[in-house]
């Protein structure tokens, strides 16, 4: 299988110069220097010391602010910082993270997402004792700008341990975000750093390719924090339908390495899964607000991921929906 990631960015492995730290703590910065404090002093209050973890910012050229100040004041010479000479964009820069890694397990985790007490020493013991292991992650809790809980993930099991047929449910949907994952550096050393033509989708396609080629371990106790704000990409994303384009492009490069029995069957789930959430969801919140192009381009781009029937009764429930609503409109 090694060919199918040959056309991934290349991930060399580190140069041995004496011992190594167990984590390398990666955090992707761009124009977010107010929330990095809260990142850095959630990492701060669990770190087990330079030779156990390497911490550094890696600053996407921001325009808006001066992450480097933030890591100089709070960081006190404990956190490293390095700027691209010019913006290479999120994926790139993800992959900048990984090639600057030098411990033995990376952990990405975004300039304004946030992790809670216990998240590393509760991954220690079994990334030990589990050497077949490519990654490793927890249950997730959603927050918005103002740090107010929204929802959490998916309880994938109840106790702690490795996911069995991992595959069939990450290839379905993006059960997981960054904040909430470790990966074995050795792991990206062999399939590749994030594609480079993927924008919204290019963590869920990283994710599918390591389930399918290692085994992952699952924590059920909520140990991270991702943040959603009406600024991120995913936002803008949603008004244009791109967020879909890229979705369907996703699962076009899984089909090269998902398990070639299931590859078609996933990838068809995929696609109905995301067109219903497009139609049920995405588009009908759109249309209460009163924005009919971004709900008309979700829909649009729906019926490019599926049509299948579950998929076109919803979008009739969601016509006669909006009809409704209209009529009602009018007649007040």
């Amino acid at each position: 299988m090694a060919n199918v990631y040959s056309t991934y960015p290349q991930i060399q492995p580190v140069v041995e110069q004496g011992r190594r730290p167990f984590w390398s703590v990666m955090i992707p910065t761009y124009n977010c220097a107010d929330y990095l404090v809260q990142t850095l002093n959630s990492l701060l209050q669990q770190d087990p010391g330079s030779d156990e973890m390497q911490i550094e910012v890696v600053d996407d050229c921001s325009t808006k602010d001066d992450p480097e100040a933030v890591v100089q004041d709070i960081g006190k010479g404990r956190v490293s910082f390095f700027r691209q000479p010019q913006n290479c964009g999120a994926q790139a820069n993800f992959t900048s993270c990984i090639r600057r890694a030098q411990g033995h397990w990376v952990h990405i985790l975004h300039g304004d997402d946030t992790i809670m007490p216990g998240f590393y020493a509760s991954f220690r013991q079994p990334l030990e004792e589990h050497p077949e292991l490519g990654a490793a992650f927890c249950r997730l809790n959603f927050i918005d700008e103002h740090n107010q809980s929204l929802q959490t993930s998916v309880l994938e099991r109840e106790t702690p341990g490795i996911l069995e047929n991992w595959i069939d449910r990450i290839a379905v949907r993006c059960r997981l975000q960054f904040a909430c994952i470790v990966v074995k550096r050795s792991t990206y050393e062999k399939l590749g750093g994030f594609h480079a033509d993927l924008k919204h989708t290019a963590d869920w396609e990283m994710w599918k390719r390591i389930a399918s080629n290692y085994p992952v371990w699952y924590e059920p106790s909520i140990l991270a924090c991702y943040r959603k704000h009406s600024a991120s990409d995913s936002s803008r994303l949603f008004r244009s339908g791109a967020d879909l384009v890229d979705i369907r492009k996703a699962i076009e490069i899984s089909k090269t390495y998902l398990p070639p029995e299931k590859s078609k069957q996933l990838s068809a789930k995929a696609r109905e899964y995301y067109a219903l959430r497009a139609i049920n969801k995405l588009a009908r919140r759109m249309l209460e607000q009163g924005d009919v192009e971004a709900a008309t381009a979700q829909i649009r781009e729906a019926l490019y991921c599926s049509t299948s029937p579950k998929v076109m009764k919803s979008l009739a429930n969601l016509m006669s929906w909006s009809m409704k609503s209209w009529v009602k409109q009018i007649a007040s």
